[in-house]
């Protein structure tokens, strides 16, 4: 079974309070055993339009990644997140026949 991923889009209006949203979503990724594979860090544009923060998180399969969002964590550390920031995010299946590490 494949893995599966959030991808999200951020642009942080106050970063005081993202921090507050970072503390918040510990629970609900340390429940669904997420893993962070980018967490913001610099980004060069090479195509299209991006916000200024990107965000890969890896989840165990598609139906781990959507329970972690409609999770009551979640949605507790969410509502912070949208009362500072815009995001686009996604949730996405992996490729099945990616080689193994």
């Amino acid at each position: 079974m494949p893995k599966a991923y959030w991808i999200g889009h951020v642009s942080v209006g106050d970063p005081d309070i993202y921090e507050g949203y970072r503390r918040a979503n510990a629970e609900a990724f340390a429940k669904y055993n997420a893993r962070f594979l980018v967490r913001g860090g610099p980004q060069s544009l090479l195509e299209g339009e991006m916000r200024n923060r990107s965000v890969v998180i890896e989840f165990a399969d598609l139906a781990t990644a959507q329970a972690c969002y409609d999770s009551p964590e979640y949605a507790a550390a969410r509502s912070i997140r949208e009362s500072c920031s815009l995001t686009d995010l996604v949730i996405v299946e992996g490729w099945a026949d990616c080689p193994a590490e």
